[in-house]
């Protein structure tokens, strides 16, 4: 055996690696546990393999263990137990792990990685699927391992002879306690189960977009890349009913700059509007501009007040710019009134829809400037950024660094300089062939269900009662509860929210983010998840919302 080669987990994919799967489960539960008749084929096809999920080590392409993973009943403990459900904790999501097998070659030096890799994709796999309980049929010569594991045993010894079983089942709660311990003392560090991701950005990306990410980087001077260039750009102004974009590569922050230097060209006294952190920035930009402007600031969590805004457009300002969803709190602003207050004044509206283009509809008819990004509801990678507009933007040679003249860029086609090519395909795979009425729809009803079982648990919603947006939900946690703490809880068991930066500890603020990809089965996880770390006596969960 080379052990020089790196050990791979998986899931099972391949007809080869379903080959392999067969005889090792053979070798292991005909020759090794006399459970099934040998046969002289020697491979054991499990009677559950249409259903199975197959969790596998390969080690230089040679199955060395495997486990197996299905959520449909009957299990096989139906069959054994006919009152199964009587040993079960209720109201749980319940999977059945079965032919857990490693090859005998690998049960030395290795057989602790591969268990234990084996057991980190399986917990991953639970997290990603909402199982929050796992049975199994654990054979009695490995008992002290499974309840090493927090393995609970229930109910009589189901087989006969040397084929004997324990039933047992672990919970997630546990599971995430003890498989973690035993996955840290062990000397298989190559192994990091991925986080399921509720954060603003960098969100989730489908797999078309990853791979569309990882082609060959192609020439921005290419024709193909000029005629995608284009399609793409067509697809944004529909969604957001614009006549014009201007893609950058840069941030969310690199757009707002750019507006910035519009407004500068422009003269004359603005008024920005802020009601949380990412319009505070907005004042951070035009004060950096040096441009002239008011403030009309309110409270975090609260809406805008536009009575108020209408009182300062009684003499008015020559553009008003403000954030349409305030990530900070998930605030959202009446962007029809807005838009109508502005143009009764005949002031010029900016927006920074950075947090909503891609998450609701959004409509930049009457909009002068507003800025976006690839990375939240657009669910693609951050690093690009865009500018809508439906004037002609003439260049400003002699007013703007070359970067920051949305005039430069729009005489060039929209590439007046080197653009990723990796970056930009990953964006237009994200956004073409997208249903976008059914994805708000889905959106919105989830988030409804979401902030609705949050509140129902006793978790204060920043801005409850107010219009939020739906890939936003902001937790004011009580002082008992840290957020930065919880969030590292919640880290450890398996999911990724929002509470790192700065403005959120300040306010013990903790966020689930909608943005990226979101299954119906991974957002009633986090809810079950949150609540068992926040309320750790809590033995009611969540169910879920249901399925359309």
């Amino acid at each position: 055996m080379n052990t020089h080669e790196p050990l791979i987990f998986k899931f099972a994919t391949e007809d080869w690696e379903f080959e392999q799967v067969h005889r090792l489960n053979y070798k292991t539960f005909v020759e090794e546990i006399p459970q099934h008749q040998p046969s002289a084929a020697q491979r054991l096809v499990d009677k559950f393999h249409a259903e199975n999920t197959y969790l596998i080590c390969l080690h230089n392409r040679r199955l060395v263990g495997m486990l197996a993973v299905r959520g449909d009943r009957p299990f096989s403990l139906d069959q054994k137990l006919p009152d199964l459900d009587s040993h079960l904790p209720r109201g749980r999501t319940i999977c059945e792990i079965r032919l857990l097998a490693i090859d005998k070659k690998y049960r030395g030096a290795r057989g602790g990685q591969v268990l234990q890799g084996i057991l980190a994709l399986l917990w991953q796999h639970g997290v990603e699927k909402g199982y929050d309980l796992a049975i199994i049929s654990g054979t009695a010569r490995q008992q002290k391992l499974y309840q090493h594991l927090g393995f609970v045993p229930f109910g009589p010894l189901v087989g006969a002879g040397e084929a004997q079983f324990q039933p047992m089942y672990v919970t997630l709660e546990t599971f995430e306690v003890t498989a973690r311990e035993f996955l840290r003392s062990s000397p298989a560090r190559s192994f990091h189960p991925s986080a399921v991701n509720f954060l603003p950005g960098p969100v989730t990306v489908r797999r078309e977009v990853r791979r569309a990410f990882e082609q060959a980087p192609e020439s921005h001077r290419g024709e193909g890349f000029k005629k995608d260039f284009q399609a793409a750009r067509q697809i944004l102004c529909e969604l957001a009913n614009a006549r014009n974009v201007e893609l950058l590569l840069g941030s969310g922050t690199l757009a707002n700059d750019a507006v910035a230097g519009q407004l500068s060209l422009l003269g004359g006294r603005g008024l920005v509007l802020s009601n949380g952190e990412f319009g505070e920035r907005l004042l951070d930009h035009v004060r950096r501009f040096q441009l002239k402007f008011d403030a009309l600031e309110f409270d975090w969590g609260e809406p805008i007040d536009l009575a108020a805004v209408a009182k300062r457009l009684a003499a008015p300002p020559a553009w008003l710019w403000c954030v349409q969803c305030e990530t900070s709190t998930g605030i959202l602003t009446d962007l029809a009134a807005l838009k109508e207050l502005c143009a009764r004044a005949g002031t010029r509206l900016c927006l920074d829809c950075i947090s909503s283009i891609g998450t609701l509809p959004v409509d930049l008819s009457g909009v002068y400037l507003a800025s976006s990004a690839s990375g939240k509801g657009l669910r693609s990678y951050p690093g690009l950024s865009m500018v809508f507009h439906h004037h002609a933007v003439a260049p400003a040679p002699d007013r703007l660094p070359r970067y920051l003249d949305l005039g430069h860029g729009a005489a060039h086609e929209g590439i007046p300089f080197t653009f990723s090519s990796n970056l930009f395909h990953a964006l237009h795979a994200a956004v073409r062939r997208v249903n976008w009425e059914k994805r708000f729809a889905e959106l919105t009803e989830l988030s409804a269900w979401l902030r609705a079982r949050l509140d129902a648990a006793g978790f204060p919603l920043v801005g409850n009662g107010a219009p939020v947006s739906p890939a936003v939900v902001t937790i004011g946690l009580p002082p008992e509860l840290n957020s930065v703490k919880i969030g590292q809880a919640m880290q450890d068991a398996g999911y990724l929210l929002s509470y790192n930066s700065d403005y959120l500890r300040r306010r013990n603020w903790i966020q689930i983010c909608l943005m990226g990809e979101c299954p119906r089965e991974k957002v009633v996880s986090v809810a079950n998840a949150l609540q068992r770390v926040c309320f750790p006596r809590s033995r009611e969960l969540i169910a879920g919302p249901p399925a359309r």
